[in-house]
């Protein structure tokens, strides 16, 4: 994953996108009906149960858009909710809390659905030793936010993007001639260019798990839609070579028994492409 200062550079760029794509040149209905000089307070109220994530992205959201706004803090990130609980209350300028109401009810529904779909795999994978990821199939533009959601879920991050990691799949290694010739570039490739990348190939089949096996500075093998019975075959053949991975349409019904085969993680898309907000309002008190 990135580093700390990378992932606040990415919030602030969110925070700064989205109130740029909300507010425009003036939240012209606050405006024209609430006094400049006008103060409020309104809570952020919990109407559906769940995991809440997102409380420190909204005292971010708040502090951007007027530092002077108060938020006192009831319930934290990762904790589990139900209806009618109040999450936080924020005071200050009713302009202010109008102008970010949007974007923190907006962000803190979708990243406590994520933070609940993570937490409902990580409680079925408890005592197995298997650590669930997320992907890189995540909404254009608020990936840190996803991915954050994940973490307060309990589950672990996959690589952030493209630059952080190497992932050599089905596509990479047929464009490239086959596993070994991609392996042997990219070992090439990381050396002429100084970087210090940790590689992951995609195995489509045993035979191809056997040819990773070949080479050398492989860091984890993702063994991709493979059946419970081979799963545990490749694990097995792997051994402690290096880390392994299993990924491809793995669900609740299943995640259980993949990880009963002995991979280190699973990795889903899901906990990001497919979640139902969690209902949250903020109300003034």
């Amino acid at each position: 994953m990135i580093t700390k200062a990378q992932f606040d550079t990415e919030i602030e760029l969110i925070i700064a996108n989205a109130i740029r794509e909300d507010v425009g040149d003036g939240d012209h209905s606050s405006l024209a009906c609430i006094p400049d000089t006008a103060t409020g307070r309104a809570k952020l109220l919990v109407k559906d149960e769940g995991i809440l994530a997102g409380v420190d992205f909204a005292k971010e959201v708040f502090n951007y858009v007027d530092p002077k706004m108060e938020v006192e803090v009831k319930i934290k990130d990762g904790s589990k909710v139900k209806y009618g609980d109040i999450a936080f209350y924020v005071s200050g300028s009713s302009q202010s809390i109008l102008k970010a109401e949007r974007l923190v009810l907006n962000a803190m529904q979708r990243m406590s659905a994520i933070a609940s779909k993570t937490n409902q795999f990580v409680q079925l994978l408890e005592g197995t030793g298997t650590k669930i990821l997320d992907t890189r199939k995540t909404t254009p533009g608020i990936r840190a936010l996803e991915k954050w959601a994940v973490k307060i879920g309990g589950g672990e991050n996959h690589r952030f993007a493209l630059y952080d990691m190497i992932m050599l799949k089905d596509n990479h290694i047929d464009f490239a001639g086959g596993i070994t010739k991609a392996i042997e570039k990219t070992k090439k490739y990381l050396s002429d260019t100084d970087k210090d990348l940790k590689i992951i190939v995609e195995a489509r089949n045993l035979d191809e798990i056997k040819e990773i096996l070949k080479t050398s500075g492989v860091y984890r093998i993702l063994i991709d839609n493979f059946n419970y019975d081979d799963t545990r075959k490749a694990v097995e053949l792997i051994g402690d070579t290096c880390l392994t991975e299993s990924s491809g349409g793995i669900n609740e019904k299943t995640v259980r028994k993949y990880a009963e085969c002995g991979v280190n993680y699973i990795s889903s898309g899901a906990l990001t492409h497919s979640v139902y907000n969690l209902d949250l309002s903020l109300k003034a008190v």
